[in-house]
């Protein structure tokens, strides 16, 4: 993505942040809003984790660039209503921070998959996530709004990964030490 097109989406996404203060009439849905968007940022494993799937999908190139993304985000739908629905899964936070170490490796290897293989694999890292978003949904938060936020700013994180992998294609060293930092991170959160 170019860093254009990456700014461009960002200054969309900033209004938002304009009506950050609940409680004005109206602005429930706004709020909603935010409060999801916010939410994937407010944890290191979600973000270094949506960072990560741009950036793999970036090294997959073709096009695997959108549809492992793509595969991610509708199974982290998935996920999240079906934890509003009352549905758990033991181990959430282990396949969190399973899903860094994989993605981690998967980028200091620079593996290749095909773009089925590859959404497959996310789909199910996509899963646990999900769960936890809608796990971590505030009681008063409205789930259309906040489903909404936390989408959007997962896809934003997806583009900044596929950016940065695209910008780093042509230094392999860069690559493998950001996989094996994020590989590193999951594996300390796994013990942890």
């Amino acid at each position: 993505m170019k860093p254009t097109r990456f700014l461009a989406l960002a200054a969309f996404a900033l209004p938002v942040l304009a009506h950050a203060h609940p409680g004005h009439d109206g602005h429930e849905l706004t709020w909603d809003f935010t409060s999801g968007a916010t939410h994937p940022f407010t944890g290191w494993d979600h973000l270094l984790a949506m960072l990560a799937i741009g950036f793999w999908a970036a090294q997959l190139g073709g096009r695997s660039r959108w549809l492992v993304p793509a595969a991610f985000l509708g199974v982290m739908v998935v996920g999240a209503v079906a934890a509003q629905a009352g549905v758990a899964l033991p181990g959430l936070e282990a396949g969190i921070a399973a899903s860094l170490l994989v993605l981690g490796l998967f980028i200091a290897a620079a593996v290749r998959l095909p773009a089925a293989a590859g959404m497959a694999v996310v789909g199910v890292f996509a899963l646990f996530h999900g769960l936890a978003h809608g796990a971590e949904m505030p009681a008063t938060a409205g789930g259309l709004g906040y489903g909404a936020g936390f989408i959007a700013a997962t896809a934003l994180l997806h583009a900044a990964g596929l950016g940065l992998g695209r910008a780093f294609q042509s230094r392999p060293h860069v690559a493998r030490f950001a996989g094996g930092a994020v590989a590193l991170a999951g594996a300390a959160a796994l013990v942890l």
